[in-house]
């Protein structure tokens, strides 16, 4: 049934003759119809299903304006093709969430100028041998699939446009193989493009992909596909994925403003990326994953990062080439992970990033030729073993450290030149290993090598020149050197190698020997290196005897406990000292300390006198405290906070490291926190060092038993955990009265019960203070009454001392 009428024209002049005219319905038009002829459909709504097997053209009216023709029938298929029908200018609306709206069966049909309004299935569905050409179609269907193609289907689809989409916007799969021209998908709830299945196989050129809730292209199972000059934007998952032996090529291709990965890929898939643009994603701008699974990318660029990821990401035993690419302004640009992962980086760029450009772990392997790094916190860092590669030809300039090796990796480093880095040009700590040939640094801030005790690096023909602390620092027995030099130093004068260079500084915290005069220089001398500025040995001072340090410590108001743990020490110390000279064994007495309790409970006070106890038992040289806390420890940059670690513990020989609030170091949500680096290098230094510092961590109870529990190395450093408890309120009163009695002040009458009813009553939450808060209380009350007194014309000398109950400060 029709609200319209369908005219017949007939190329025959016979069949003219005897049936031209209009038809009520468009299957009686059809049933009319021959090969060849038009069929002209006037506007208005066709409750019909059509099925075409003849090459007739369907077409809406011709005049521009007349309205629209609307094929809308209740239920199943409202158009399928058999034939190389044209059908133009129509709109087509399904009704049926188990069928297509308009189904190509067969042949090489022509449409154009069709819009498919639904909420079927399928919006356009082509099957078998069907090659359709499809120009200038609109699907609109927020139910299913925009436009499926299965079976070995092919075609061209031209101009063509999925305005929504339940799923996918195009679903190639089985072999289908359609060519792609300026088509656009948005708004759709799948894919924009999605390729399963071997055989299957779709060019796309100048198309856009875009507003897709899920991934922007996908191909999968020994699918492949070539993107041309395409666009991939706002997604809500990866922009594009390749899964299972999928095969993509992209050129000239834009992916950005993705919320997770701009390229994923997995399980042995290929992606070859030619002249394509990566930017502002979430999570990796290149993740590539498992054996087999490779990457080439000849001319892109990756760059502006909106999250807190690598912008390439390598794991698993994948594989990945870059040649001449740039990727900038992200939080790290390559991580290489796993054995059997490789990255091959040539001629490329990598600037502005604000952590590591390259970093290589667990396995991992990067070769690195004639790249520049610029901008990063670290130019390039090997981490543990097994992990390796080649950097060769490479500069590095503006960095924090150019190339850091940590824990026994081993790589190899030539021709580099490390410019203006912050921190050190290379940086070998935690038995890293390394091999570095012909290389320079060249303007450092810190040092030019420097290699930590315990690590076996190689040096040779290397140079450095104005370095601020140095051309190299390492041990006596650290990496072997040959021919290297520096500004500061002659050059050597033998090339032969050098098994133990001399001179050198006996150890990252022993005193620095002078510099030899260049005239005097032996030929087979490395580089020495004293910072400019360091300071000379300080003097020792002199030590109050014990008793007097113990008496202060008894004169603290309470911390009964913590005044028995302190004494014991004492005791096992000096009798162990009384055993040494008996000639007996002494018991070994550990004195790294752990404190616990709230803040204000005297926990520095008792550190700076445990120093002094120890200083007059001839235990520690000096006795000082060195108080810090994690921002003093943990840098802004990889490999600064080992250095910053250093410097600390350096600044606190022959005394006392105190550390506040350690269990900052190991955030719950460490992630990529640094203060595990600050532990790592503190642990070693604790052991390389345990005659010359006491280390006290201090902390919160509850964040100091779980610090300790998750960092087992630390805890076994330490003999034994001393708990502050809170003062109770007789015990805030009277360092009241101690306060008081040192600025000349006295309680008056009532004063001392309003107190303790005052310190009852103060919460004892988290912010409670405890001594502190004594003090404070102390100081309120002063302040109050200079305001009361104040308004007296004449006051007395007791008016002027003595307090009462309302100078006491309100609760808040």
């Amino acid at each position: 049934m029709a609200h319209g009428s369908v005219q017949v024209t007939y190329t025959n002049t016979s069949r003219w003759r005897r049936r031209f005219g209009d038809y009520a319905s468009l299957a009686t038009a059809l049933e009319a119809a021959g090969d060849g002829d038009v069929l002209t459909v006037a506007p208005g709504t066709y409750r019909e299903n059509l099925v075409i097997d003849r090459a007739v053209t369907l077409r809406g009216p011709e005049r521009a304006g007349a309205g629209s023709v609307r094929l809308s029938p209740p239920d199943g298929v409202p158009l399928t093709l058999h034939a190389p029908a044209v059908v133009r200018d129509l709109q087509i609306e399904g009704q049926d969430r188990a069928a297509p709206a308009l189904l190509v069966e067969d042949g090489t049909p022509e449409l154009a100028g069709l819009r498919v309004v639904t909420r079927s299935a399928v919006g356009v569905e082509v099957r078998g041998g069907a090659r359709p050409t499809v120009r200038g179609c609109t699907v609109d269907n927020p139910a299913g699939f925009g436009f499926a193609l299965s079976g070995g289907a092919g075609g061209l689809f031209e101009e063509c446009e999925v305005v929504a989409a339940g799923q996918a916007g195009f679903a190639v799969r089985d072999a289908a193989h359609p060519r792609l021209d300026r088509c656009r998908v948005h708004h759709a709830a799948g894919a924009g493009l999605a390729l399963t299945g071997e055989g299957t196989a779709v060019e796309a050129v100048g198309c856009e992909f875009y507003e897709i809730r899920g991934t922007g292209v996908q191909v999968s199972a020994r699918a492949s596909g070539q993107l041309t000059d395409c666009q991939v934007h706002r997604t809500s998952a990866d922009g594009v994925t390749l899964d299972t032996d999928a095969v993509l090529t992209l050129t000239d291709c834009h992916v950005h403003d993705i919320p997770e990965n701009a390229l994923d890929l997995r399980s042995r898939s290929v992606l070859t990326l030619t002249r394509c643009t990566v930017s502002r994603f979430g999570r990796n701008g290149l993740s590539v994953w498992d054996p087999g699974t490779r990457v080439d990318a000849h001319r892109c660029e990756i760059h502006d990062s909106t999250g807190d990821y690598p912008a390439v990401w390598i794991s698993d035993g994948a594989c990945a080439v870059l040649d001449t690419c740039r990727v900038h302004t992200v939080p790290d640009a390559l991580f290489v992970l796993d054995r059997g992962s490789r990255a091959d980086v040539v001629d490329s760029d990598l600037t502005q990033i604000r952590g590591t450009a390259v970093s290589v772990s667990d396995g991992g392997t990067v070769e690195l030729d004639d790249c520049r790094v610029r901008e990063a916190a670290t130019g390039a860092w090997f981490r543990d073993h097994g992990s390796g590669g080649t950097l060769a030809g490479c500069t590095i300039d503006a960095a924090a450290t150019g190339v850091i090796v940590t824990k026994g990796a081993d790589p190899v480093v030539e021709r580099c030149t490390v410019t203006g880095p912050a921190e050190a040009g290379f940086y070998v700590s935690a038995e890293g290993r390394g091999t570095f040939t012909q290389c320079r640094v060249t303007g450092s801030h810190g040092y030019g090598f420097h290699v930590i005790d315990g690590c076996r690096a190689t040096l040779r023909h290397c140079r450095t020149e104005r370095c601020a602390r140095g051309g190299y620092e390492f041990p006596e027995d650290g990496p072997a050197v040959e021919s290297c030099t520096s500004d500061e130093t002659a050059p050597q004068s033998a090339p032969e190698p050098v098994a133990a260079a001399a001179p050198r500084s006996p150890g990252l915290l022993a005193p620095l020997p002078e510099p030899a005069p260049a005239h005097a220089a032996p030929a087979r001398t490395a580089p020495a290196t004293v910072a400019a500025d360091a300071d000379p040995a300080p003097e020792r001072p002199t030590a109050r005897p014990a008793e007097e340090v113990l008496g202060e410590l008894d004169a603290l108001v309470g911390l009964e406990n913590v005044k028995r743990e302190v004494r014991a020490l004492t005791d096992m110390i000096e009798v162990g000292r009384r055993r040494q000279r008996a000639g007996l064994k002494a018991a070994s007495a550990r004195r790294h300390l752990v404190f616990t309790g709230s803040p204000g409970t005297g926990k520095t006070t008792v550190a700076r006198l445990y120093g002094e106890i120890l200083h007059a038992l001839d235990v520690l040289e000096r006795g000082h405290l060195v108080e810090v806390s994690r921002v003093d420890l943990v840098g802004e940059h990889i490999g600064s906070t080992a250095i910053r670690t250093q410097e600390a513990f350096g600044r606190a020989r022959g005394g006392v490291l105190f550390i506040d609030e350690a269990y900052a170091l190991s955030p719950e949500d460490a992630g990529r926190d640094f203060g595990r680096e600050a532990i790592d290098t503190l642990v070693k230094l604790m052991e390389d060092h345990r005659d010359e510092v006491v280390v006290i961590v201090a902390g919160y109870t509850e964040e100091m038993e779980r610090f300790l529990s998750a960092n087992p190395g630390v805890a076994s450093r330490f003999s034994r955990t001393i708990t502050f408890g809170d003062y109770a309120p007789r015990e805030l009163l009277r360092i009241v009265e101690q306060q008081a009695e040192e600025h000349e002040y006295h309680l008056g009458e009532g004063a001392a019960e309003a107190l303790l009813k005052h310190f009852a009553a103060i919460p004892r939450g988290p912010s409670f203070g405890n001594g502190r808060t004594a003090r404070q209380t102390f100081e309120a009350m002063v302040e109050r009454h200079a305001g009361r007194v104040a308004r007296l014309a004449e006051a007395s000398t007791q008016e002027l001392t003595l307090l009462y109950a309302e100078d006491i400060p309100p609760l808040p």
